[in-house]
């Protein structure tokens, strides 16, 4: 029989790794629940058509990348790429329209069939937040921050860079993507087949290509900024400016575009130099017609989401968990008030490391072993007196403790 194992892209995650990514979603919640975001969960799958037509149908996550199947009423579902899609379509269907702004954040498992690497695999877990029904720039100067200040939190402000575009309203991005395919078609037969495909259905999409021919021809294509109107102009030059007032640090790179077909505005993405080649650990943008596009309405919207693995990898000290206290019997005829002691510190909020079996040498090594902070060592006198030993597992010193002081002691 041959060896079971799990499928490739996938991971068990414990130990060290899973308190890691613990400690990013753990520290995300705690800094957008103070700018007013809610937790939102939403199913694992969905209609296809909620992902197929409202990420774009040339995007590499549509045409390449969802796990799409048939289940057993003919009905095509598929499971999550991203956040964003499945957050809007429960704003629609649940009627949320009349309650705006509405503020929500997520995180959980996405599935994506790419080529697993460093930091990136085919399910992966994402933390991310949408704002929906505000259409001015300080919704994009909020999630901005926010998302800055999360990394700042993880300790990680020195190692990454914010990079900043903006892809403008309707009109600029039209205005942008007569003179893109212009440039383009002049250099048709430099592209890669990949780039050739999306010329006439989606131009914008091959400055987001990784493809080095591509990457040449991009090189020398008009820039964004030169076919925005001054409404567009203005709204950039507002975030901009609420982004200096923060003292947020940034850069604009007028070839940042980002990888679905609903972002208009303001796009951006923070990177880092210590993941390789894939660089980008936190990106979002503004998507004002995506909740018109599900039937929405014309509701702005902005967000952004983050690989919680990749964040994760960049966390430099493992995260350990809380130093327990042990609870020690001595003799067979203690078991019991060793199993009463150990509830009732667990009921007074104490992590305890309860000893099964073997002789006091081996269950004190245990208790080194999970690095135990203090020992609770019930003999048959302590048993017959209601009382402990308690013991210092760092300075070594003990006393007899009562057990109805013994809450309070360890207090």
């Amino acid at each position: 029989m041959a060896k079971i194992q799990s499928v490739r892209g996938t991971y068990d995650l414990y130990g060290d790794a899973k308190r890691k990514m613990k400690k990013v979603t753990a520290t995300g919640a705690s800094v957008v629940e103070k700018y007013g975001f809610e937790e939102i969960e939403t199913p694992i799958f969905e209609f296809t058509e909620v992902f197929a037509r409202n990420l774009g149908d040339t995007s590499d996550i549509v045409t390449k990348e969802m796990y799409c199947f048939e289940d057993k009423g003919g009905e095509s579902l598929t499971l999550r790429p991203e956040g964003t899609a499945g957050v809007v379509r429960a704003f629609v269907s649940e009627g949320m329209q009349q309650n705006l702004p509405v503020k929500f954040y997520y995180h959980g498992p996405m599935f994506r069939y790419e080529r697993p690497q460093k930091g990136r695999q085919r399910q992966f877990t994402q933390f991310g937040v949408e704002l929906l029904g505000v259409e001015t720039p300080q919704a994009d100067i909020e999630v901005i921050a926010m998302a800055y200040e999360f990394l700042q939190k993880l300790g990680l402000g020195n190692q990454v860079t914010v990079e900043i575009n903006s892809l403008g309203d309707a009109e600029s991005r039209d205005a942008y993507r007569q003179k893109l395919v212009a440039y383009l078609k002049q250099h048709f037969d430099e592209l890669s087949e990949d780039s050739k495909n999306r010329l006439e259905r989606n131009p914008l999409r091959i400055l987001d290509s990784k493809e080095e021919c591509d990457k040449a021809v991009i090189e020398n294509a008009p820039r964004y900024a030169d076919s925005l109107n001054e409404a567009s102009r203005q709204f950039f030059a507002d975030v901009l400016h609420g982004l200096d007032l923060l003292n947020i640090k940034y850069r604009v790179n007028d070839r940042l575009v980002r990888g679905l077909d609903y972002y208009s505005h303001t796009v951006f993405e923070l990177t880092t130099d210590k993941l390789g080649a894939q660089g980008t650990v936190l990106a979002g943008g503004r998507y004002n017609g995506l909740v018109a596009q599900m039937g929405g309405g014309d509701v702005a919207g902005i967000g952004w989401a983050c690989g919680v693995e990749r964040l994760s990898m960049l966390l430099d000290e493992d995260v350990a968990l809380p130093r327990p206290i042990a609870v020690i019997p001595v003799g067979e005829d203690t078991n019991d008030k060793a199993l009463e002691v150990a509830y009732q510190l667990r009921l007074a909020g104490f992590s305890v490391e309860q000893s099964y079996s073997g002789n006091m040498k081996k269950r004190m090594a245990k208790a080194n072993k999970v690095n135990a902070c203090k020992a609770i060592i019930i003999g048959s006198d302590e048993a017959a007196n209601n009382t402990v030993m308690l013991k210092d597992l760092d300075s070594g010193e003990q006393k007899i403790v009562a057990q109805t002081d013994l809450i309070k002691e360890l207090n």
